[in-house]
Parts: C-alpha cells; sequence; structure tokens
C-alpha cells in the first residue's frame, strides 16, 4: 500500500489503494459463506446476521473522512488519514432488532483479528474489540459497512464487514467485525484501557494532576497540505475536519492569521473541508506555514503550546497546530 502523500492531494475522495491501513494482530482471511454477525448480551433477541442479511436491510451511506488518533503523533506518520464513501447497514436498526434491555450500558464490537494480551502474567488469545457507550452505539450514524468507494471493502479494510462510526477516530471503527455484545459495565480491554489513552500533565491550582482518558471522538483539526505556483504567485491547499468547520486561518512565518477560503460547494457532515489561501508577494527562501481550525462552536484548534498539547505525554490525539516548511526559488 502507498499512502498518498499531501503534495499529490487532488480530489477531496481518497483512492482506496491509496487509503492508510492501520492493524493490531493478525490480519484475518475471512470467507463469505462461514461468516456472520452474532448481536448478543444483554439483548433480548439475539441474532446471527449474513452478509446477505445485512445487504438485504435499508443502506445507509455516508462521506466519512478517517483518521488515526496516532496521526501527526511522530514526525514521519503524516498520512494516516482518508476520506473514502462508507455505506451498508445502519448499527441503531440491527440494535432495536435485538432490543438492548434496560440493564444494558455498553456495546462492545469484536473484531475477528485476534493476538496474545498478557495481564499480571495471565496469558491470554483475545480478539480486537473496542467499546462505546449503548447512546453513542445508537446514533443514527453508525454504520455496519460493506461497501468502501462503492466497491466490497476490501480485506486490508475489514472485510466482510466493519464498524464506521463517523466522527470518530480510526481505533473506533472496528475492522472484521464478527460480534456485538451488550454489556451492564465498562468494557476494559487493552484498547480501551490500556493502549489508545492519552495521558496528560494538567495544573489544577498549585497542583499538577495526570489524567488517563480513552481516544474516542475525533478533535478538530486542520493541516497545510501543498504549495502550488498559480499564475506567478503561490497557493497553499490544505484541509480542515473533525468538527463542523466554521473557518480556518493561515499565519506565514509567525506574522498575522489570515483567512482561507473554504471550499463550501460539497457540506458532508462527517468530512474534512479543502482550503486554498493565495500567498501574495511570496519571497524567494525558506519559510514556516501554519494553520489553524476553527469550528461553529468557536473553539480554536490549539497552538503546540497550549496546555492541552504541551501537557500531553502520550502521542494519541495529537491536534495541535501543524506547520510546514517549505523552500520558495
Amino acid at each position: 500500500m502507498n499512502l498518498q502523500p499531501w503534495e499529490e492531494l487532488t480530489s477531496p475522495m481518497t483512492p482506496t489503494d491509496k487509503f492508510f491501513q492501520v492493524g493490531h494482530y493478525n490480519k484475518p482471511v475471512i470467507d463469505e459463506k462461514d461468516w456472520s454477525l452474532q448481536v448478543a448480551g444483554l439483548v433480548k433477541r439475539p441474532l446471527g446476521l449474513s452478509l446477505a442479511a445485512l445487504k438485504s436491510r435499508p443502506t445507509q451511506e455516508v462521506v466519512f473522512t478517517l483518521e488515526c488518533s496516532g496521526n501527526h503523533g511522530f514526525p514521519w506518520f503524516t498520512s494516516g488519514i482518508g476520506t473514502a464513501t462508507w455505506r451498508g447497514a445502519g448499527l441503531a436498526s440491527v440494535l432495536k432488532d435485538a432490543g438492548i434491555q434496560d440493564k444494558g450500558v455498553e456495546v462492545v464490537f469484536y473484531g475477528s483479528d485476534a493476538g496474545e494480551e498478557e495481564v499480571r502474567n495471565i496469558k491470554t488469545t483475545q480478539n480486537f474489540a473496542r467499546s462505546m457507550s449503548v447512546a453513542d452505539a445508537m446514533s443514527p450514524n453508525n454504520i455496519l459497512c460493506y461497501e468502501m468507494n462503492g466497491a466490497a471493502l476490501p480485506p486490508g479494510h475489514g472485510f466482510p464487514l466493519r464498524l464506521i462510526a463517523p466522527g470518530w477516530y480510526g481505533i473506533a471503527n472496528v475492522k472484521w467485525l464478527k460480534r456485538i455484545e451488550v454489556l451492564n459495565t465498562r468494557h476494559m480491554g487493552r484498547f480501551m484501557a490500556r493502549d489508545y489513552v492519552t495521558l496528560r500533565e494538567e495544573q489544577r491550582g498549585s497542583e499538577k494532576v495526570w489524567t488517563e482518558t480513552s481516544v474516542g471522538r475525533a478533535l478538530l483539526k486542520s493541516v497545510p497540505g501543498k504549495v502550488t505556483r498559480l499564475d506567478g504567485q503561490y497557493r497553499v491547499v490544505g484541509a480542515a475536519w473533525g468538527a463542523p468547520i466554521e473557518r480556518v486561518e493561515v499565519q506565514i512565518d509567525g506574522g498575522p492569521w489570515m483567512p482561507a477560503t473554504i471550499d463550501r460547494s460539497r457540506r458532508p457532515e462527517f468530512a474534512w473541508r479543502i482550503w486554498t489561501f493565495d500567498w501574495k508577494n511570496a519571497a524567494p527562501g525558506e519559510h514556516v506555514i501554519t494553520s489553524r481550525a476553527v469550528d461553529r462552536q468557536g473553539n480554536v484548534q490549539p497552538s503546540m503550546e497550549d496546555a492541552r498539547i504541551a501537557g500531553k505525554r502520550t502521542y494519541w490525539e495529537s491536534n495541535g497546530q501543524v506547520s510546514r516548511r517549505v523552500r520558495l526559488a
């Protein structure tokens, strides 16, 4: 797989063969004939659904920008993001058919991929799993997805079925989905409680305290993607996502923040917005370009010096302002 560099971004949509993949255990090879989705736990009517049965249900489709929560957490990892059209059956309708019992509080999504885990010298083989509250799982936006960009899910993206949870980081969008289980307590597996946890030092009055939170919903972010020459001048092209975007601002070499132009011809709720900034009177030499997004609630993408970013000790949820160095001839 060759990831799509920002410099090659020519369309809001990401080709499937350029879309990033992240795995945590093995990559299972699944025969559709032998596969079914089990819905169990604290439900009134346990279900077993074949892929054909899921395809016979009413379909949902969403254009969704999926980002790895480790994207930009390392200097070399900057293409862990892509936008695709995802299609499948609504998760909420399946859960309604199963009938969640009143004491059910958490919904766990299990993938077919598995690996060895060790907790206090006890070794077990476990399937990848992530969970969310019943209220979050019942969002009408969630899809039991079997198509990506108009074709069947490729094996690396979760064939035959994956969860698509628009607005959440990639880790929540479980691939190779095989079982959904409703619990009466929180699920505390590796990828909820021990990994994909953001560790942050915070100042509370005169005291410093540490907080640990599980990676969940995507955060407000923008990136200056590339610089192109246009009619003797330069144009900066980038993207903003993670929340409904109100505006994007660009800063050159630490100067004043200047407004970018957002492409508002497409208004998908969960997809990134492409923006441009016409850089006038750009001088030859090396420059630093920084962008920041502002959402409709007035929240501003934090700087790298902001306490929310500076106090963070893990690389997950790295949504601080991104700067790019360019050299103009």
